[in-house]
């Protein structure tokens, strides 16, 4: 069993790819029920955002994890593997799991810190959950991941400076025009992007915000929170040239605005200029109008950086949450390695309740005449003094699971206590269990006790 995630992000491939990647939310279910028909993938989790895609998996095959993700990936989106291997990383089991917890805490984000990201991986542990993608080892670490980003955000202050995508948009803007008083200002789309970017420019200044959506209702709803000026899509094309401010951040598959749509509004303009910020990715804003005079387009690429006078009280914050995540990462690995002895617990206790059960039948065929009061606490105290002769060799056989020599240590228990073979019954039932959904196979000992290895995960390679 190996935890691999394979992916591409801001740093590794540019806006033009990345919305290449971009998974749309209404075929999210589909593609992790894809996924989790995947050769060798055993568990599942899809995270798409705008300045990522990553696929996190449980898989079987070591060596071949990857090129079979690689292959999901080329069927999916319909793209040869060439065109976009050279973007990936591939990180393995210990440097996996390091990579989830600093992507859940902020700490992998364009923006170090921002919150954002907490509910996008929850949203997609829940997905994956709900169409049964996930098994034993991911409902444990993602879980463990966003309890752990929560703790970061909650004991460190490195959410209090103002920094996110939709703030680094706002800082760009005042950096051209100064400030934002007397100016009109459009957001395109209504979605949480678009509500943070309208708080922000509504605390510096911004005075008449037109908002815009395809559904007139939810343009609404955003306005009256900012005594903005609701807008539909369309009535917004033959008002471009009101803006002295164009932000947007819809979920369209194409572009909202194109070369044509702005060249016309920018007649009506005087040659007054237009600033422009295509936060959403895919793009909205067709990349073209960069070459009309007097039209200044950004994307999300370009809002790197801006923002880097907050930062810096952010990366200290940072240095204690990469604490937290090493004391996170040892509680995991330590629950990993007792996996293995899970079995042979319970092989164990099966064992001592079927003798219990057939010396209680034996004494009670010889003592008829004891009455139900007296057969209660005769079995409560048999039952009791079973458990306590259990409960040190137990245990100690989970505290020797971290050991190296975890696995002698194992199959030494199974041959002192004769679990042969309550462990092949055990084994036996798991396998009908796992025909019937083969790719939730949680980890557990086999026949022979074949645990977990006691050294626990792989070397990562990126």
């Amino acid at each position: 069993m190996h935890i691999i995630v394979v992916g591409l992000n801001y740093r590794t491939a540019p806006v033009e790819v990345r919305e290449r990647f971009s998974f749309a939310e209404a075929d999210l279910p589909e593609a992790v029920r894809q996924l989790k028909h995947t050769k060798s993938i055993l568990e599942g989790v899809i995270v798409g955002t705008c300045n990522r895609t990553e696929i996190y998996a449980v898989v079987d095959r070591h060596h071949l994890c990857g090129h079979y993700i690689r292959s999901f990936m080329e069927q999916w989106f319909g793209l040869p593997r060439d065109q976009f291997t050279q973007h990936l990383y591939m990180y393995e089991d210990d440097r996996a799991i390091d990579h989830l917890f600093r992507v859940t805490s902020g700490l992998d984000s364009m923006v170090i810190g921002e919150t954002q990201i907490l509910g996008q991986v929850k949203n997609a542990f829940l997905l994956a959950q709900q169409e049964k993608a996930t098994g034993t080892l991911f409902n444990m670490l993602f879980k463990q991941a966003v309890t752990l980003a929560k703790r970061a955000h909650a004991e460190t202050s490195i959410g209090e400076s103002a920094v996110s995508v939709s703030y680094a948009a706002v800082e760009l803007g005042k950096r051209i025009f100064g400030k934002f008083s007397g100016k009109t200002v459009m957001i395109i789309g209504a979605g949480k992007m678009s509500e943070l970017t309208a708080k922000h420019l509504h605390a510096n200044g911004a005075e008449r915000v037109l908002v815009v959506n395809r559904t007139y209702e939810r343009a609404l709803e955003l306005a009256g929170k900012f005594k903005g000026e609701p807008i539909t899509l369309k009535e917004a094309e033959t008002r471009l040239h009101e803006a002295d401010v164009i932000i947007s951040s819809t979920g369209a598959k194409d572009f909202v605005l194109t070369k044509m749509m702005v060249q016309q509004e920018m007649q009506r303009r005087k040659s007054r200029p237009l600033f422009m910020i295509d936060i959403a990715v895919p793009r909205d804003l067709d990349p073209a109008i960069a070459d009309i005079p007097n039209v200044f387009l950004y994307d999300i690429d370009d809002l790197e950086g801006i923002v880097e006078s907050n930062l810096e009280q952010r990366r200290r914050e940072a240095v204690k949450i990469e604490a937290m995540i090493e004391e996170e990462k040892d509680e995991f690995r330590s629950w990993y390695k007792t996996l293995g002895v899970v079995p042979l617990i319970r092989s164990l206790q099966s064992k001592a309740a079927a003798i219990h059960e057939e010396t209680m039948g034996s004494m009670l065929n010889k003592l008829p005449d004891l009455d139900e009061h007296e057969r209660k606490v005769i079995s409560k105290l048999t039952k009791s003094m079973v458990n306590q002769l259990m409960s040190e060799p137990i245990l100690r056989i989970k505290e020797m699971a971290g050991d190296k020599r975890a696995d002698e240590a194992m199959d030494l228990f199974v041959q002192l206590f004769a679990l042969e073979e309550p462990l092949k019954a055990m084994n036996e039932a798991q396998r009908v269990a796992d025909a019937a959904q083969p790719k939730l196979a949680p980890v557990r000992s086999t026949v022979s006790r074949t645990a977990p290895a006691a050294s626990g995960f792989a070397t990562a390679t990126p």
